[in-house]
């Protein structure tokens, strides 16, 4: 059970950052864009591990009209299993430096969570963001950056690459790479679907550690924004 529990950390790490368009959400890897100035988003998860570990979120943000450039927001998470229980809130913070309608979006986020049932501090990141659209339909994301994880899985860079495919106007589909220093990595795929009346989204995503004992995990997610 022990593996499974890294695992379960090191995605609530992974999966703090946040926006509410493509990637983001339940994506392990980010954009470089905030959420539309004078507008907010909640996301909304829940993962769910095989055997049967899981977790949930929530998680509020918003940018104001007045600093565009700026998304604040706080998540909280919770991961559980038969041996653990770890609940775990704290602040999100994204700064848009160059918007991608330029040709090359770059910006940066940090979050942190501190452990409400022990008051320690759980994890902490600090992550670099490029995406590139290269037409309307297609656009890469890029991050890399630090995080601290509580326990032995101490200071380490973390590094990810996402592609998104915009197969109808309403459906997207995403397939991402992500890995964590010493020898961690992953991969998830998935679909969005954004209603074309309604300010939601949907995701639907399976990934894998990789590794020997590493467990898939399955994530159903909504967006809401307003």
């Amino acid at each position: 059970m022990k593996e499974f529990f890294k695992a379960g950390l090191l995605l609530l790490v992974l999966s703090t950052w946040s926006d509410a368009r493509a990637a983001g959400g339940a994506h392990i890897v980010d954009d470089s864009e905030v959420e539309t100035p004078g507008h907010c988003h909640v996301e909304l998860w829940v993962t769910r591990f095989v055997p049967g570990n899981g977790y949930a979120n929530a998680a509020p943000a918003c940018t104001l009209k007045q600093i565009p450039f700026l998304e604040v927001g706080l998540a909280h998470q919770d991961y559980w299993s038969e041996e653990n229980n770890a609940p775990i809130l704290g602040p999100t913070v994204k700064v848009n430096l160059r918007p991608q309608d330029t040709g090359l979006g770059l910006g940066i986020t940090a979050s942190s969570g501190v452990n409400l049932t022990t008051g320690e501090l759980n994890f902490a990141t600090v992550v670099g963001l490029m995406s590139v659209p290269i037409n309307e339909a297609f656009r890469v994301n890029l991050n890399a950056g630090w995080s601290y994880v509580q326990g032995d899985m101490p200071d380490a860079f973390f590094y990810g690459a996402q592609i998104e495919l915009q197969i109808s106007r309403e459906l997207m589909f995403t397939v991402e790479g992500f890995g964590r220093t010493p020898g961690i990595g992953g991969i998830q795929a998935g679909l969005r679907y954004t209603p074309r009346e309604w300010p939601l989204d949907f995701d639907l995503l399976a990934a894998r550690f990789l590794g020997e004992n590493q467990p898939f995990f399955f994530t159903v997610g909504v967006t809401v924004r307003f």
